[in-house]
């Protein structure tokens, strides 16, 4: 059973903040909002501590998204549609917050794509087929 809470991580500074929300209007090609809270979040399974870190939310595209801060330069992230539904980059951890922010975006980008039908971009050579045979037929 967890019963500490382990010192918390550094608030987010002022230009990191400024610099999440650059990325954010470039992305999205207006402001948006970021939320600032606090997160407990279990950094070592081992110590079995929960540690409290600064966390940068926002919603955007039908997706919500946290930014952790999980001690001086060390970031990790994640975007959410429900309580159930989450995803996250594959990595760990950052320690450059603008690739963290940057890996985000683009994951959950591609997630939107596929979650809509997009295609990948392959073409029927790169799936191994020789000719476009057009849809099946009923």
């Amino acid at each position: 059973m967890v019963d500490t809470v382990r010192t918390p991580a550094p608030d987010f500074t002022p230009t990191e903040l400024r610099d999440v929300a650059e990325i954010l209007r470039e992305r999205y090609g207006a402001p948006v909002a970021i939320e600032l809270a606090d997160s407990e979040l279990l950094l070592d399974p081992a110590e079995g501590a929960m540690t409290e870190c600064p966390t940068a939310y926002w919603k955007a595209r039908g997706a919500q998204f946290v930014v952790f801060k999980v001690s001086e330069a060390r970031f990790r992230c994640q975007f959410f549609y429900t309580d159930a539904d989450h995803y996250g980059t594959g990595r760990d951890e950052y320690d450059d917050l603008a690739t963290c922010v940057l890996t985000l975006l683009r994951i959950q980008a591609d997630h939107e794509r596929e979650s809509a039908g997009a295609s990948s971009g392959a073409t029927a050579a790169d799936l191994g087929g020789s000719e476009y045979q057009g849809p099946a037929t009923l």
